[in-house]
């Protein structure tokens, strides 16, 4: 009878430890589902994303100081001579500088406006060509050292050219130059102003930082001659021409043509040479067209006078 109560006890027992064995496994499986919580994974994905932004953040401040340093650089060695052949900046960088320059030189360059009244005389094609001429005259700018402060006057928004400028020229309206259906002498004092025509009797000697040069915006198809002069007279105002006569000579040709008439970003880069390398012989020899009947003569006699820069 003993012997059969030990044995009971002893099934009881092992019962109520293998009771207590499922307990602990139950309770130890909950403890192990509820430590991964979403909370604590969410947070963790909070703080990735926040991290990931921050190192982007850094990383656009770095790339910006190295395209502002680039840049930086880049008109240092423009300015004393020793500029790369092919520097490695990137196109934004150069965009960039490009665009630097130009909003600098509204307020200090060299001033220069393209008088635009004239367009009445013009045919469509001449209008075109016209409008070609401007974009090719910004695009000069664009690339100079030291651009001109250009302006477009007497350009109404009515107008062929403009409707022609708009047309022809991507992003004419963005270009970095005054468009103003004003006149230059709205614009300008009279007596700072220097109109530019192939009729003038005295010679450009130099390129002053007090005066404001005028190019008049004409195509030399069918127009009248000596408009720009009469324009000029019309104004009242100083007139002078390049010093073609001063620095060239008449070559021979079989169709025996010569032409001082030039197209207005013709005139715009020679001007722009020579404010660059104060020489009329290299800026004439550069730009003026060989169709034109002219040659730098052999005899030079070096620059009249080394442009002046405002300060």
């Amino acid at each position: 009878m003993a012997q059969m109560n030990s044995a009971e006890g002893e099934l009881q027992l092992n019962g109520v430890s293998e009771e207590m064995d499922l307990l602990h496994i139950d309770v130890e499986t909950d403890v192990v589902e509820d430590k991964p919580g979403r909370e604590d994974a969410a947070c963790s994905k909070n703080v990735l994303r926040k991290q990931r932004n921050w190192e982007r953040q850094l990383a656009a401040k770095k790339n910006k100081r190295k395209e502002e340093k680039q840049r930086r650089k880049l008109n240092r060695e423009q300015e004393s001579g020793t500029s790369r052949a092919d520097p490695p900046f990137t196109k934004r960088v150069m965009k960039a500088i490009t665009k630097e320059r130009l909003v600098e030189a509204q307020s200090t360059g060299l001033r220069l406006c393209v008088d635009l009244s004239m367009t009445d005389s013009m045919s469509d094609k001449e209008v075109s060509r016209l409008a070609g001429q401007l974009r090719r005259l910004y695009g000069s700018n664009k690339k100079a050292t030291r651009p001109f402060h250009v302006s477009l006057t007497d350009l109404r928004e009515d107008s062929r050219l403009y409707r022609e400028c708009v047309r022809m020229n991507d992003g004419f309206l963005n270009y970095t130059m005054d468009i103003t259906e004003k006149s230059c002498l709205d614009l300008f004092p009279p007596e700072t102003i220097v109109y530019l025509t192939p009729d003038a009797e005295e010679a450009l000697q130099t390129v002053d930082a007090d005066k404001v040069y005028v190019l008049g915006g004409l195509v030399d198809e069918s127009i009248q001659k000596k408009l720009s002069f009469s324009k000029a007279a019309e104004l009242s105002v100083h007139m002078a021409r390049l010093p073609i006569d001063e620095f060239m000579v008449k070559k021979n040709n079989v169709k025996n043509f010569h032409s001082k008439i030039l197209a207005v970003n013709q005139v715009f880069d020679i001007l722009l040479t020579f404010c660059n390398t104060g020489s009329w012989t290299e800026a004439l020899q550069t730009w003026f067209p060989p169709g034109k009947g002219y040659v730098v003569a052999p005899e030079e006699s070096g620059p009249l006078s080394v442009p002046q820069t405002q300060t």
